[in-house]
């Protein structure tokens, strides 16, 4: 509700989104060639083959979306502002068969927080009557607990996901089933789904919504705007009171005269009538005067209480009220703090999406690109310490941006000429895209 109808929390969310991911994180990868025994040549050959062919799937929403809806990047999008919104978000794992011009079976579905519930028609829950079984955790007779919908072994070791094919209170002429979904494959040990949130609690099995410790102040700062609004326009309405002496019994107003042909071009010559007009002189009788009335809205303090709020709630969400919305009226130094600030939230939050999102994604594909000859990757399928070598990667978004490019661009060639970074690194960070392997001090 906030999102849709609250502004700041919409910019909350969006600013995550357009940060952490923007047109979308993009594959780097980052073989390790020593382990390979690879010349650096052959990796960099085998790095540009494999993007390549990331690239054919990623990049046709009809080969990556299992609803044809969004390409991968379209997705990421996707994924980074339903995880904030609801808490957590699920990728579930399908397959489609390949054709010639996708030669990948890989499909994503992206599923609604709220699908991911504990089933309410399981029968007899542990022993416990049919009646419990609407409650967010159950267990079952093997000894397994479902919480909110996350079935968990007697280690606390999650197992299976169970979804639903509809929402909570959807009425619809389809009955509410469940599918039990195995978090990872019994063989190929790859997820069957994957589960993006970030813990809070020790044993938490689902996600708070980003928004969850400002949704008070939230809604009242939407309630007070709405309500400043409701006040200015009721009072900028011209209101004009008479005053007269006339006595209690007298009736001043009529209604105003229309003309022969009820047109109103024809102004009315009683006396007791009152117009208003462009270019209009009244003549009033002795004892009569008009008032206008004053109108005490927009509120003068209304920036100053709505800035405050927004600096408490920034400070909650990592975020700066200056990010937060999009006003960046400080001096230069107090804007790049706080850009600063906000970015350490922004890089965090790419590395959770990467860990549970991307790189699961990318060694899902790779394994079957690898089975599929596609790609040549000798030992891949049967040596760890190989198959992890070749599941290196980045995944580079878009950049901090900068509030002085000179000054921000010097610092980063005496950085690379002092041996404290990189070319590559630096590229990144200026400008959020990747050049070729730097040959210099850290290369």
């Amino acid at each position: 509700m906030l999102y849709m109808a609250a502004p700041i929390a919409t910019a909350a969310l969006k600013r995550q989104r357009t940060n952490v991911v923007g047109a979308g994180l993009r594959l780097k990868p980052t073989i390790d060639r020593e382990a390979l025994g690879m010349t650096q040549e052959q990796a960099e050959a085998w790095q540009r083959h494999t993007q390549a062919e990331f690239a054919l799937w990623a990049q046709r929403k009809q080969a990556c979306d299992a609803t044809g809806v969004n390409n991968f990047y379209g997705l990421q999008q996707l994924v980074m502002l339903s995880w904030p919104m609801s808490g957590d978000v699920f990728a579930l794992i399908k397959r489609a068969e390949p054709t010639s011009l996708m030669p990948y079976s890989l499909r994503l579905h992206i599923l609604e927080a709220d699908r991911v519930r504990t089933p309410e028609n399981i029968g007899n829950v542990g022993g416990k009557s049919a009646l419990l079984a609407s409650l967010a955790t159950q267990t079952l007779s093997n000894g397994h607990v479902i919480h909110d919908g996350v079935e968990v072994d007697a280690s606390g070791s999650i197992v299976a996901y169970h979804v639903a094919n509809n929402y909570p209170f959807e009425y619809g002429t389809e009955p509410t089933k469940f599918v039990r979904v195995k978090a990872y494959g019994d063989k190929t040990g790859l997820p069957n789904i994957l589960h993006i949130m970030d813990a809070e609690r020790p044993e938490q099995y689902r996600g708070v919504p980003y928004l969850a410790q400002v949704i008070e102040p939230l809604l009242q700062m939407r309630r007070y705007t709405e309500a400043e609004i409701t006040a200015a326009v009721v009072q900028s309405f011209f209101t004009a009171f008479i005053k007269t002496d006339a006595g209690s019994s007298d009736m001043p107003f009529n209604e105003v005269g229309q003309g022969e042909h009820g047109n109103g071009e024809q102004a009315s010559r009683d006396p007791n009538e009152y117009e208003l007009g462009p270019g209009t002189v009244n003549m009033l009788d002795p004892g009569d005067d008009v008032a206008f009335g004053s109108p005490t809205h927009p509120n003068t303090g209304f920036n100053v209480f709505m800035r405050a709020l927004c600096e408490q709630v920034g400070a909650a969400l990592e975020m700066p009220a200056d990010l937060l919305m999009m006003a960046f009226n400080a001096s230069y130094s107090a804007s790049r703090a706080a850009l600063l600030e906000a970015w350490k939230g922004f890089r965090m939050r790419r590395e959770w999406l990467t860990d549970d999102f991307c790189r699961p994604i990318y060694e899902i594909w790779l394994t079957e690109a690898v089975a599929r000859g596609r790609i040549s990757a000798p030992g891949f399928l049967t040596d760890p310490l190989i198959r992890q070598a070749y599941l290196g990667s980045e995944w580079i978004g878009p950049s901090q941006g900068q509030l002085d490019p000179t000054k921000e661009v010097q610092a980063a060639v005496m950085a690379i000429e002092n041996g404290l970074t990189t070319r590559e690194a630096e590229a990144v960070k200026l400008n959020g895209v990747c050049m070729h392997h730097d040959q210099g001090a850290l290369g």
